[in-house]
C-alpha cells in the first residue's frame, strides 16, 4: 500500500467517524466494497441532515446572515446544490450538467430545496455506482488530480463543514438542527 493511499484511507476512516455515519449499507456491499462501502454510509447520513436542515428552516430565514461578511443560509442551501453538482460530476468523469447555473443566487426556498434534492439525487447515482474496483481511478477536481474515492470523500466532508454552518444558523435563530432534535 503506498502512502497516498493510506493517507486517502485513514482521511476516509476518519470521516466516518467525525460525521457519525451509521451502518447502512448492505453487508453484501460492505464485504465487497470496504471503502467505498464507509463513503457511501457518510454520505446517506450527511444527505439526510443536510436536506433536514434545509426544510425545517423557515422561508422567512434562509436571508439570515450572522454578519454580512458570510453567505446566508439559503446560498448556503444554493452552494452545497452547486457543489454536489461539480464534485460528483467529476467523480463521474463527465462534464457538470448545471455547468454555468449558480444556485447561491436563488432566493426562494422552495426553488434551493428543488435544486438541494436534485443535486442529492445526482449524487445518489454516483455514490451508488462506486466501486472499490474503481475507487482508485484518477479524475480531475479543481484543476487538481484526485481519486474517485477521495472526491466523495470531499463531497461528504464539504458537506459536513456546511452542516456546522447550518448548526449555528438555526441556533442563533432559536431553531433545533435536526441531529440534536432526534429528526435524523
Amino acid at each position: 500500500m503506498t502512502p497516498k493511499t493510506l493517507r486517502t484511507l485513514t482521511n476516509i476512516l476518519l470521516t466516518s467517524c467525525l460525521v457519525g455515519a451509521p451502518v447502512m449499507t448492505s453487508a453484501q456491499d460492505k464485504n465487497a466494497n470496504p471503502f467505498t462501502g464507509v463513503v457511501k454510509d457518510a454520505w446517506t447520513s450527511m444527505k439526510g441532515n443536510i436536506a433536514a436542515a434545509a426544510t425545517a428552516m423557515p422561508e422567512n430565514e434562509y436571508s439570515f446572515k450572522p454578519v454580512p461578511e458570510v453567505r446566508s443560509f439559503g446560498q448556503i442551501v444554493g452552494h452545497l446544490a452547486n457543489e454536489h453538482y461539480g464534485i460528483c460530476s467529476a467523480a463521474k468523469g463527465e462534464k457538470n450538467p448545471k455547468d454555468g447555473t449558480d444556485f447561491e443566487k436563488t432566493t426562494a426556498k422552495a426553488d434551493l430545496l428543488k435544486a438541494l434534492t436534485e443535486s442529492i439525487a445526482y449524487c445518489d447515482a454516483t455514490f451508488a455506482a462506486a466501486t472499490d474496483k474503481t475507487a482508485f481511478d484518477p479524475v480531475e477536481l479543481f484543476g487538481s488530480k484526485f481519486t474517485k474515492l477521495r472526491a466523495l470523500e470531499l463531497n461528504v466532508t464539504h458537506d459536513g463543514e456546511h452542516y456546522g454552518n447550518f448548526v449555528t444558523y438555526m441556533r442563533l435563530k432559536g431553531h433545533v438542527p435536526p441531529t440534536s432534535a432526534g429528526t435524523r
